[in-house]
Parts: structure tokens; C-alpha cells; sequence
């Protein structure tokens, strides 16, 4: 192990307890079996005919979102359960993302892979930020963030009516430095929850789940906005 490698294990350990350790292993494990269900879901999209993304899905992945949190944690007894509500809700808004994913493939396939690995990247460090801060140091950026994202949606809502490419630009790069904003919030809450006795990993995978497919959504958008913007630079 390199002195770094040691050194940064060494923070880790001292920053979080063993109990918290051990939950952030699974909230992470289930973050991961959410996003490769949401992958599944993209996939049955753009080469399927089973699913598509429409009104029903989006009925459906509400469904599941409803159940999940209608569902109380009972001490790990209905976790299958609610892990099944967990990864429909993710796979349904995989297929909700098809449309978006199929555009991009016309333009650059490689967008995608990019856009999920720089996502990755920005999400994990933005994470492991949030553990080795100081204990609740992000925490005070939870009203911050209600009233960007408040923001947002007026602004949305507005530029339906004007149309304006610049604020749909202003939407896009506030939105995703929003996201990495509650990357930070989310995974210190996560911490401090469970250092209040909370165990439900699912419904905290929940969170980071919405925050890497956020993440996700934005990039895929600024990549394809830039390759397009570089391929008609070079037809000219």
C-alpha cells in the first residue's frame, strides 16, 4: 500500500465509525444495482419494442417511488421488497431516459460512455469529500439547494413561454452544479442519519440514485451540445 493509498485509508477510518462504514456499503451496493437496472431499462428501450418510454412508464416509476417510501423499513424484514420497489423505480427511469439516449446515439455513440464515466468521477469525489469533512459541514447547504432548485423550476416553467436558448443553458450548468451540491448534502445526511440509529440503506440509495442519474442527464446534454457545436464547425 503507497503512502498515499495509506494515508487516505487512515482519514477514512478516523472520519467514520464502523457502523457507518458498514451502511455506506450498502447504500452504495444498492446504488449500484439501481443504476445498472436504470441501464437495463435504457437498453429496453432503444432496442426493444417491449417498453417505451411514455405516460405509463412515468405512472409506473411513480408508482414505485410511492411505494417505496409509503413502505416503513422493518428492521431489514421487507428489504427484498423494498428493494424491488427500489430497482423498478430505476429501471423504469432508465427507460424514461431512451429518448435522450437514442439522439445521442445518432450524434456520437461515445458520448454516453463519456458521460457515464465522467459522471462517476464527479459523483465519487464529490462523496468522498463530503466523508472526510467535517462532521454536518454540508449540511447547511439543504435550504440553499430547496431554493435553487425552486428556482429552477420557475425558471423552467418560464422559458416554456419565451423559449430562450441562453436560459435553457442557464438551467442546464445551474442544475448540474445543483446535483453536485446535493452529492455533498445527501451523503453527510446519509452519514448523520445513520449515526441517529437509521439502517434504511434503500431508501438512502434512493437519494444518491437521483443524484447520479441528474448528474448523468446534464453531462450526456453538455457533451452532445459540444459535438454538435464541433461538427458543424468542421462542415464548414
Amino acid at each position: 500500500m503507497t503512502p498515499l493509498v495509506h494515508t487516505f485509508v487512515n482519514s477514512f477510518n478516523n472520519k467514520l465509525e464502523d457502523p457507518v462504514r458498514t451502511h455506506l456499503k450498502n447504500v452504495y451496493a444498492c446504488l449500484t444495482a439501481s443504476t445498472l437496472s436504470a441501464a437495463a431499462g435504457s437498453a429496453v428501450h432503444m432496442y426493444t419494442d417491449y417498453l417505451q418510454a411514455g405516460f405509463l412508464t412515468s405512472i409506473g416509476a411513480l408508482i414505485c417511488f410511492g411505494l417505496l417510501m409509503m413502505t416503513a423499513d422493518e428492521q431489514g424484514k421487507n428489504m427484498l421488497q423494498r428493494l424491488g420497489y427500489l430497482l423498478g423505480f430505476a429501471f423504469l427511469s432508465g427507460i424514461g431516459l431512451g429518448p435522450l439516449l437514442e439522439q445521442v446515439m445518432y450524434v456520437n455513440p461515445n458520448i454516453i460512455v463519456t458521460a457515464f464515466i465522467g459522471t462517476t468521477v464527479v459523483f465519487m469525489s464529490f462523496s468522498i469529500c463530503s466523508m472526510l469533512a467535517e462532521r454536518g459541514k454540508y449540511l447547511y447547504l439543504g435550504g440553499t439547494l430547496m431554493t435553487i432548485l425552486n428556482s429552477m423550476v420557475l425558471l423552467s416553467l418560464a422559458n416554456l413561454f419565451f423559449g430562450s436558448q441562453w436560459l435553457f443553458q442557464v438551467h442546464l450548468y445551474l442544475g448540474l452544479i445543483m446535483m453536485c451540491g446535493f452529492v455533498l448534502y445527501d451523503t453527510q445526511l446519509i452519514i448523520e442519519k445513520r449515526r441517529q440509529g437509521s439502517r434504511d440503506f434503500v431508501t438512502h440509495s434512493l437519494d444518491l440514485f437521483i443524484d447520479f442519474v441528474g448528474i448523468f442527464r446534464r453531462l450526456v446534454i453538455i457533451l452532445t451540445q459540444k459535438e454538435e457545436e464541433s461538427n458543424k464547425r468542421r462542415r464548414n
